[in-house]
């Protein structure tokens, strides 16, 4: 059962809070939304069904909240998978606003694309194709927000030229930054497979944290989600 301990500061002068949630408590909020279209529960279903990664009910709720508070006229996804998240960006942010989606795995692109025909969202999402890492030095727009939801371990890689095309005042939202909890451990405690993605990650989050030109809220939905603000150039 969820429940939160009282908050109280340490000899040391910082707040010790214990927070505990399980997914009993995720279920019944994620109980409360009012639900997607039919055809963005359809493209959740394909997703599911064929093991393509999709966000989870939180992001979605967080996404659809942010899009209304800061009414971007220009996104860009990092990350398209079959197209469903930059579907629910189309449809909740403001009328008008073109979204800019890279993907590099080939298998899903038709299907996002073909995914964006049935929505009537081709004139207002463009997919590019190929390496996020080359795509983004290409790119000189200025984008209102920035979703990152691609390879984790290249989060790092791709932050300068986020920074660069995201306006000041805009947002950097970036997906699954938690990493199942494993990012608390120690390197020596994680897969040996994952340490390079550990590691990377970490220094990613101490960035966004640090970075003089962003504020940053890291919040424990789904699988940890960072919320980045650019405060200057």
């Amino acid at each position: 059962m969820g429940r939160t301990s009282p908050s109280c500061l340490t000899p040391e002068g910082r707040w010790d809070i214990e927070m505990i949630t399980d997914e009993r408590i995720s279920t019944f909020i994620n109980s409360l939304d009012r639900g997607n279209t039919e055809l963005l529960d359809r493209v959740e279903a394909e997703c599911i069904k064929g093991n393509v990664p999709v966000i989870r009910p939180q992001m979605q709720s967080l996404l659809k909240l942010l899009l209304a508070v800061n009414r971007p006229e220009r996104i860009l996804e990092i990350g398209t998978a079959i197209g469903f998240s930059a579907l629910l960006m189309s449809e909740y942010a403001p009328a008008g606003c073109r979204i800019t989606t890279i993907e590099k795995y080939e298998k899903r692109i038709p299907a996002a694309r073909e995914n964006f025909r049935l929505a009537g969202k081709e004139e207002l999402i463009t997919l590019l194709e190929g390496d996020a890492a080359g795509i983004l030095k290409e790119l000189d727009e200025s984008y209102d927000l920035i979703f990152m939801d691609a390879a984790k371990g290249q989060y790092h890689h791709f932050l300068p030229d986020v920074l660069r095309l995201l306006r000041v005042g805009g947002l950097l939202v970036s997906d699954n930054v938690l990493q199942d909890g494993d990012i608390m451990e120690s390197r020596f405690a994680v897969r040996r497979r994952n340490r390079t993605i550990h590691a990377r990650m970490r220094a990613y989050l101490y960035e966004l944290k640090h970075n003089e030109r962003l504020e940053t809220a890291i919040l424990q939905d789904g699988d940890g989600i960072a919320v980045s603000v650019k405060l200057a150039d």
